[in-house]
């Protein structure tokens, strides 16, 4: 074979090669990679994929449900504990804010409230706290492996404090995560994020759901 036609042969192979590669992104990816990328307000480690999922715990009246029974449309969700003195009811709030806002706009969202703390947060101690803090609020407790598994699928890191007795603290990590029935997690929101924004870029995705 001459030196002009190696050349032929493996341009033609490089260009084959991009076509098989170009294909395999199509088909990973879609023509569309992220339907979502104007309401997110930045890149998310690892892609949306890579937060949430099923679980498994207990609603107010001590019934077990999955994530399909309680995430029937777009969905606050939130980590935290009733015995939290000040982060957890500042941001319940805050989610809460959000919710009526966005119900004037005519876009109904649920604010869906997982303990940390399924110790001393009964099935009823949520149902009361979920109550008193909305209308709309779903508050889960469950098993301490049921919550684990729930906190990791939402790489939500919670530590009890030694010491305390019954009065104990927990820390933990404090995003609130927006999650689609059938698409599954979309953003999430820090603690200094108001219901406003909270509920604008909620607004942008139900749009586009």
């Amino acid at each position: 074979m001459t030196e002009k036609m190696r050349r032929l042969v493996a341009g033609a192979a490089l260009v084959v090669t991009a076509g098989f590669l170009g294909w395999q992104a199509w088909q990973v990816l879609g023509p569309e990679t992220d339907p979502f990328a104007a309401c997110r307000n930045g890149q998310i480690a690892g892609g949306a994929g890579a937060i949430g999922g099923p679980f498994t715990l207990i609603d107010g009246q001590g019934q077990t449900v999955t994530d399909k029974d309680v995430i029937t449309e777009p969905t606050l969700v939130y980590f935290g504990y009733t015995s939290c003195p000040d982060v957890c009811p500042l941001d319940n709030l805050r989610n809460s804010e959000a919710v009526d806002i966005l119900e004037e706009r005519g876009i109904s969202v649920t604010p869906l409230f997982i303990t940390i703390d399924p110790d001393r947060d009964t099935a009823q101690v949520m149902a009361d706290y979920a109550k008193n803090m909305h209308p709309k609020m779903i508050g889960l407790t469950g098993s301490p492996d049921q919550i684990r598994q729930a906190a990791q699928a939402y790489r939500v890191f919670y530590r009890k404090q030694d010491g305390g007795g019954k009065y104990y603290l927990v820390d933990h990590s404090t995003f609130t995560y927006l999650v689609l029935p059938g698409t599954g997690f979309a953003d999430f929101f820090r603690r200094e994020t108001t219901a406003e924004e909270m509920a604008d870029r909620v607004a942008c995705f139900a749009g586009r759901s």
